[in-house]
């Protein structure tokens, strides 16, 4: 089997215009429009009515007071995405029929402003990040059932809980409002402020559900538009998934479904009666009705023999084989429902111990999953290898510990790499699972017989997957540490704010700078130019080499500087910082985004800290590790570990 070539795949390249925002804010909070525009990499303007608008251009973020629109009606009728802000500390002064005709509704606090979440909420409702195909290319998804009366209770040990979950559920209908009654739906007020903390401390989509109460829920049944009102509005506040109920008046699904914008719908159906038939005609009834509106069908069941489960994978056959779309999460619920949640494959629930109580009969952790996987021989026991410098850096042990937490049967072994036959000798074992290598291994290697576009591009393998095939074990080459690097400069930018510019590289030799190369031709950034180093390697074709002083200077303001320089050599990155710092604030601009990569004591001052006193968004090693961590687990096993939990369990070595 060939390789593959080092041409990057288009999907692989974010393609991403400019968007053309109007921003309406509560008064005196005009601030906030800055910082849309800095997310987004552009300028912005405060306009004083609706008129001011028209000709404006199209590259500015354009800022109104909302208590200035007299006729809400015409803001529809702008050719931008209007989003609607507001400071849930202030006094709630929202118009609600303004609200309703905007694109989308933002919520912040000034308290505890996290300007991730607003990177992640553009980056999210105008398309620029697709977790749902992400989700879609996964063998298996989970969703994490929260049961919490106020998410607060939940955020400290967020991180733990959601170790191996892909996205998590927020039940609406099982919030509790303080000082109101039991069982009492949540205002929108109050469930708007739930879904803001949630989004602020969690990178997994979120999952709003609304239950009835016949489904084990506490919405009210005869009031559908109640559960309109409260979707529709989760639909503007950007939640990744909606959960519709299939009872719902088919007007109430319709509209929903017209009115979705970039939320993606869970099509629900619960039967708690016990005498529901997978073997049914309903049953296929029940999943076509389903598909009309949904994106997700999810038809779950209270069972009370194991046969039924049995008769559930029939069923799951027949629809896999009769329809390509939508996908089918199908469960049974109680005890001997158990074998279905293992089985099925689409945003399985699980729970966690620390969650207050579980969401449904018979559900299960994400560790007990696996290890039932297991027992069932559905997850052999494989051997995962850990190679190179890894007990030295700490990587060996917190793989294990992620290991054990999710209760994964796997083994870790880890090697010194003496030489390349070394490595060659151990993944040809029949238990070979996967390696984690660091330092990497040429793309050279004659042993493997696929690469990923990315590691033939970089010419640097970290990650072999293995990867199961009707004809048998196939043994891929990857590199995770470009999905780290990209990780990290999109953790407060959405991905069109470095299209078309220009980036500066830092490196002694090229194989140092070579992900981060490749992660920035994937944001479709350029020119890229070269400090310390001539590329010779074709990973992008807008890459230009610096000679001297002469040519930074022609370079008016770069959005992005990333030093792979050793530590030893970082104190020479400073110069660049003040310079180009000092520049902008000449020209009344922000600073970009500073990423250094070297490991070990800085012993000539810490550049990142520099880089953080000049106005620019800085990270570290630290953070650009613990995101590669996230993107090779992900490879190798398959499961999600949230950035905040490796960040929490991976202990400092990590990072150094």
């Amino acid at each position: 089997m060939t390789k593959t070539t080092g041409v990057m795949k288009i999907e692989e390249i974010i393609h991403n215009e400019a968007p053309r925002l109007l921003v309406l804010y509560d008064r005196g909070q005009e601030d906030v429009v800055r910082v849309f525009a800095d997310v987004l990499g552009q300028r912005y303007a405060i306009v004083r009515s609706l008129e001011d608008t028209v000709g404006q251009p199209d590259s500015a973020v354009l800022g109104l007071d909302n208590s200035v629109i007299t006729r809400p009606e015409d803001v529809g009728k702008k050719s931008r995405t209007v989003i609607t802000t507001h400071c849930i500390d202030a006094h709630d002064l929202r118009d609600e029929r303004l609200t309703s005709l905007c694109d989308y509704e933002y919520l912040y606090t000034q308290q505890h402003f996290v300007r991730r979440d607003v990177a992640r909420f553009l980056g999210f409702v105008l398309g620029q990040i697709k977790p749902h195909d992400d989700l879609r290319r996964k063998g298996r998804t989970t969703l994490l059932s929260t049961t919490f009366p106020d998410i607060r209770t939940a955020l400290p040990n967020l991180a733990v809980v959601s170790v191996g979950a892909d996205s998590i559920e927020l039940r609406v209908d099982l919030l509790q409002e303080q000082d109101k009654p039991t069982g009492v739906v949540p205002s929108i007020k109050y469930v708007g402020e739930q879904v803001m903390l949630l989004r602020q401390r969690t990178e997994l989509p979120i999952i709003f559900t609304t239950r009835c109460t016949k489904e084990n829920g506490r919405f009210p049944m005869d009031d559908p538009m109640l559960f309109y009102t409260y979707l529709r509005k989760a639909m503007q506040w950007g939640v990744e998934y909606a959960d519709v109920e299939l009872w719902l008046p088919e007007e109430i699904r319709q509209k929903l479904a017209q009115e979705k914008r970039s939320t993606q719908i869970i099509s629900a159906f619960h039967d708690f009666s016990g005498k529901f038939k997978w073997s049914s005609a309903e049953a296929q009834q029940l999943f076509r009705e389903g598909a009309v509106y949904g994106d997700v069908v999810k038809m779950i069941a209270l069972v009370n023999t194991t046969e039924e489960n049995y008769e559930l994978e029939y069923f799951r056959s027949i629809i896999q084989t009769a329809y390509a779309h939508p996908p089918l999460s199908g469960l049974n619920m109680g005890p001997v429902g158990q074998l279905s949640r293992t089985l099925n494959k689409v945003f399985t629930p699980i729970t966690h111990p620390l969650l207050p109580m579980i969401a449904a009969p018979g559900q299960l952790s994400a560790a007990e999953i696996n290890s039932m996987l297991h027992s069932m021989g559905q997850m052999p026991k494989l051997d995962m290898y850990a190679v190179g410098n890894v007990r030295h850096n700490g990587q060996a042990m917190f793989f294990e510990k992620c290991f054990n937490e999710l209760s994964l049967p796997h083994q870790l072994l880890s090697i010194e790499r003496t030489s390349q036959s070394s490595i060659e000798r151990f993944i040809s074992q029949p238990s070979f699972g996967g390696a984690h290598i660091n330092p990497p291994l040429a793309a050279s290697a004659s042993y493997l017989p696929r690469l990923s576009n990315a590691a033939t591009a970089i010419g640097q393998v970290d990650t072999i997957v293995v990867q199961n095939t009707p004809s048998g074990k196939l043994l891929v080459g990857d590199n995770a540490t470009w999905k780290g690097i990209r990780a990290t400069l999109t953790r407060e930018f959405v991905c069109s704010a470095y299209a078309g510019q220009a980036a500066l590289v830092l490196a002694s030799q090229e194989a140092h700078a070579a992900a981060a190369i490749f992660a920035l031709t994937s944001l479709n950034i350029g020119p890229i130019y070269t400090i310390g180093f001539k590329p010779k390697n074709s990973i992008a074709a807008n890459v230009q080499h610096f000679r001297g002083v002469e040519d930074v200077k022609k370079v008016e303001q770069p959005f992005v500087i990333i030093s792979a320089l050793p530590s030893e050599k970082s104190f020479v990155v400073s110069p660049l910082l003040k310079h180009y710092g000092n520049t902008a604030k000449r020209q009344n601009q922000t600073g970009g985004v500073f990423v250094d990569l070297s490991n070990g004591t800085r012993g000539n001052g810490d550049s990142v800290a520099t880089a953080d006193s000049l106005g620019w968004t800085a990270y570290g090693i630290a953070d650009v590790n613990a995101w590669t961590t996230v993107e090779t687990l992900r490879l190798l096993v398959g499961q999600n570990v949230p950035f905040d939990f490796v960040r929490l369990a991976a202990g400092r070595s990590l990072y150094i």
